[in-house]
């Protein structure tokens, strides 16, 4: 019999994620909530496992602690499945001192574990994206194709270009350019897509909105080949190792033509988290056949007491009373107390309960229970975990400019407030 195909994924925790502060501020981008019960990093890795890749690295090193909670107590296979996700911090080792310096060094300095499991190929992938995709197909594509190193590419309009790898190819998807992240004013024309290999692959014709290929930060490796490429002291796969490659291995395409959503800013993440509770939502949380799975809360149905809510998303555990919901996401043990009215916000709920004699506390110390308080309304903004607003709020109500910035207990970024997590606002507040 042949040799089965051995496999294995690699996901990237990810940098600091400066463009999503505050909401980076305590904690990783991968573990950032995400449509009310979700951590960003469920994606990748509920992609990894309904494509049947079940040994799962990942990689960490910044605010990375509520990251491997999280994964630690979600992502559990049983003895017989010979699957797992591994958490592989930054480390110090005799030979390197340092912390990872970009994508690329990331898996070098981890090269002697992943040789461990003996792969034949090596699914590399982002921690913090949108997609549904089946990576099996790309494996298949990759070995018909016999190149070296795949690259997942979406093909986009010119105008979403700038922060994206931009890939030239030939007629069958072998990669030919490689230019990262062009200017907006930037003469890119002879990085157009190939009419052919378009028709041949999505049986599309190129016109302004699909007239580029994106590279999607989604690659598969010959593990050989891998070793060698990184065999160097080169940081970044998108600005060094791929440039680098061209012309001296075979490299290629995978065409994706679903939806992909790079969430690198706070306006992309809160129009992606609003946008799934349209009528049709562009990524559709309810796919029988590839879920996407996350820590198991055991947590009661939300308690809706005489509520008028619209277009909204309402994650269990949470007690609404009397509230007037439109275009929101409510997270999980979100309480939102009567004549309260949230009109496109995202309130990532809480990690806890609080008791009645914790209430009284509070209540005697002037702060506001976790949640949203009698009368508060609120608009535009995204309410980090934990956070404690008060009653008769006005949260982005008036339309006044804000001016942008981080302040002592939110933030104004694109024009949207974030609430800090566990921030305190007090009763009358208004932002």
């Amino acid at each position: 019999m042949p040799k089965k195909r051995k496999a294995i994924a690699i996901i990237l925790g990810g940098g600091k994620g400066t463009r999503l502060y505050p909401l980076t501020k305590d904690r990783s981008k991968p573990a950032v909530p995400f449509g009310g019960k979700y951590r960003l990093v469920d994606i990748p890795i509920s992609n990894c496992i309904n494509s049947d890749l079940r040994q799962i690295y990942v990689l960490t090193q910044f605010n990375s602690a509520s990251l491997h909670t999280h994964i630690s107590n979600t992502y559990v296979f049983d003895t017989f499945t010979r699957g797992f996700v591994e958490i592989l911090a930054a480390e110090q080792t005799f030979s390197s001192s340092s912390w990872y310096q970009g994508t690329a060094d990331a898996v070098r300095k981890n090269l002697k574990h992943f040789a461990d499991m003996d792969p034949d190929y090596c699914v590399v992938l982002s921690g913090d994206q949108l997609y549904r995709m089946d990576l099996n197909k790309m494996l298949d594509h990759h070995i018909e194709t016999g190149a070296e190193l795949t690259i997942a590419a979406k093909p986009i309009s010119r105008r979403e270009c700038t922060g994206l790898g931009i890939i030239g190819t030939d007629s069958d998807g072998l990669i030919s350019q490689f230019y990262e992240k062009p200017s907006e004013t930037q003469d890119i024309s002879e990085f157009r897509v190939n009419p052919e290999y378009l028709k041949k692959s999505l049986n599309v014709v190129p016109n302004e909105s699909n007239e580029f290929l994106a590279s999607m930060g989604i690659y598969v490796f010959n593990w050989k080949s891998m070793v060698d490429m990184l065999n160097n002291d080169k940081d970044d796969f998108g600005k060094e190792i791929i440039p680098m490659a061209l012309g001296q291995r075979k490299l290629a395409t995978f065409l994706f033509d679903g939806f992909w959503e790079d969430i690198g800013t706070i306006k992309a993440f809160y129009e992606t988290n609003l946008d799934l509770a349209n009528m049709k939502p562009q990524f559709n949380f309810y796919d029988e056949e590839m879920p996407i799975y996350t820590h198991r809360r055991h947590l009661p149905a939300t308690k809706m007491n005489f509520c008028n809510i619209s277009s909204s998303l309402a994650s269990e555990g949470s007690i609404i009373t009397n509230a007037y919901i439109v275009n929101s996401i409510i997270g999980v043990r979100t309480l939102i107390e009567s004549g309260a009215s949230l009109d496109g916000v995202y309130c990532m709920g809480a990690g806890f309960y609080e008791t009645e004699e914790q209430k009284e506390e509070n209540h005697r110390n002037g702060i506001p229970n976790v949640g949203i308080g009698k009368g508060t309304m609120i608009r535009r903004a995204i309410i980090d975990q934990n956070a404690r607003i008060g009653e008769g709020c006005r949260i982005g109500i008036d339309d006044i400019p804000r001016p942008e910035g981080d302040f002592d207990n939110y933030s104004v970024h694109d024009g949207i407030i974030v609430i800090h997590k566990g921030a305190i606002i007090r009763n009358g507040t208004c932002l």
